[in-house]
Order: structure tokens, then sequence, then C-alpha cells
């Protein structure tokens, strides 16, 4: 009972951890697809005097990626109903030009204002609307949610890591007499630690054993049965077979972390 104890109070820190990062490797791809699709549903208007060209408008600045004509006629023939031809032909031929601009990422809304003014710098363009108050709302969420997650992940790995070096500092003690008998005959430190970095990385293998099957039941199971739209719509994202690799590695990483630690923290074993 002892021993699955003390393999647990490393374990589930450890998988706390690896929970951690696999929610921010999910968190990512989710919110990448998310933010193209904002940047894809998202457009500032411009007003010209004359006709100007995607190339002209790029030359401004390097992040309008489109531009899309918005034809003329079909602002006249909404505001100029019921009178004749020759009227419409007249508003047309005061009317200026107005294009749709799309951008080639989903910038911060002090990028989205240096464009504006990159764009209004130029004496061809009369106008330039942003919608700026729904794009900064849309994205101070957006970063905000962001930014909490990350902050609770890296608050939760470092509160987690201090219980995996707390249980490492057990687990030396607990074989303290070979490793003070292997440093009598001169073993270095890497042969003295050996008995650590083994049962740690068998813990580190089972953790990410644990926590890829999480993420796989709720990818191919879960997710399906979930009814909730944007689970089902990135259901890829949710977790990929390259992931483990990065797990284990992570995994590996903090067990070599919480080892040296222990080791270097004091000269020798203690009696």
């Amino acid at each position: 009972m002892k021993f699955i104890k003390n393999h647990l109070m490393f374990i589930l820190p450890l998988m706390a951890i690896l929970l951690g990062i696999e929610f921010y490797l999910v968190f990512e791809r989710t919110t990448n697809t998310y933010e193209e699709g904002l940047k894809e549903g998202y457009s500032m208007l411009a007003v010209t005097h004359k006709p100007m060209s995607l190339e002209a408008f790029q030359a401004l600045n390097e992040h309008i990626s489109s531009s899309e004509n918005i034809k003329r006629e079909y602002i006249v023939f909404e505001v100029a109903k019921g009178i004749s031809k020759s009227s419409s032909d007249e508003i047309l031929e005061i009317l200026p030009y107005f294009y749709n601009l799309g951008l080639d990422s989903y910038v911060p809304t002090s990028e989205l204002e240096q464009i504006k003014k990159d764009l209004q710098a130029d004496q061809n363009i009369k106008q330039i609307e942003t919608f700026g108050s729904t794009y900064h709302s849309n994205y101070g969420l957006f970063s905000f949610i962001k930014f909490t997650l990350k902050v609770f992940i890296m608050f939760m790995a470092v509160v987690s890591l201090f219980l995996i070096i707390k249980q490492m500092e057990i687990w030396k003690y607990a074989h303290k007499e070979r490793m003070q008998v292997m440093e009598i005959f001169g073993a270095p430190m890497m042969l003295r630690s050996g008995i650590l970095f083994r049962v740690a990385f068998f813990d580190a293998i089972f953790a990410t054993i644990f926590v890829s099957a999480v993420f796989l039941y709720i990818k191919f199971f879960w997710a399906t049965r979930s009814g909730i739209d944007i689970i089902i719509e990135n259901q890829e994202a949710l977790f990929r077979f390259t992931d483990i690799a990065i797990l284990l590695g992570s995994a590996i990483l903090i067990v070599i972390i919480a080892v040296y630690t222990v080791v270097f923290s004091s000269k020798g074993v203690q009696e």
C-alpha cells in the first residue's frame, strides 16, 4: 500500500503538468482555428476617390491580404430607387469607390489603428472604417481567455513540480544507504542517482500513457456525443499522435529536473 501511495504522490502531480500541457496544445490548435475564422470574417471598409488595386493597398501596409471592390451600381440602385436613369448616372459619376479589405492575420487593436493611419496617409483614400469597437471587444475577450489559461497552467505546473521534487526527496532518503555506499566507492553522480531515474522514468511513461488515453477517449468517444458545436467542429485538434512524443519528452525533462534538483540540493547523501 505504501509502495502504491509513494508512486501516486509522484504520478498525480506529473499528470497534472502533462494535462496542463495537453490542454494548452489543444487550446492553441482550437483558438488558431477560431482566430482564422475571425480573420476571414473581418474586413475593413476603404472609401477612395479613384480606383485602387490590391498592390496599391499592400504598398501602404503589408497586413492587407485581399481587396474586394464593392460594385457602385448596387449602391446607386439602393439609394436611387424611383428616380430617372440620368439622375442615377449623375450619382454614379460623383460616387467614390468602396473596397472591403482583408487582413493576413488577426492583429492586435494597436496594429489595427496603425493600419488605419497608414492607409489614411494616402491622399487618394477618403475614409477608412475599421469597425473598431466590435473588433476591440472580440480581440480583448479572446486575449483575456488565452492569458488566463496560460497563467493557470503555469501556476499549476509550478505547484506540481514542487510536489514532484518533494516526492523525489523521499525516494532519495529511502535509498540513501545504497547511494552512500556507491558514493564511498567513487561512483559518479549519474550512477548513484540511477535508482531515482529508473523509478521516475517508469512513472513518467505511465503518466504519459494515462493522459494520452484520457484525451483519446475525449476525441473519439466523448466529443461526438457532447453535442457542443465547437468541440465537434474541432474534433481533430483535440489530440494528435505527435502529442504523445511531446508529453513523454516533457515528462522525461521534468524527471531530469527533479532528480538533479534533489541531488544537487545537498552534498552527498545525508545520514
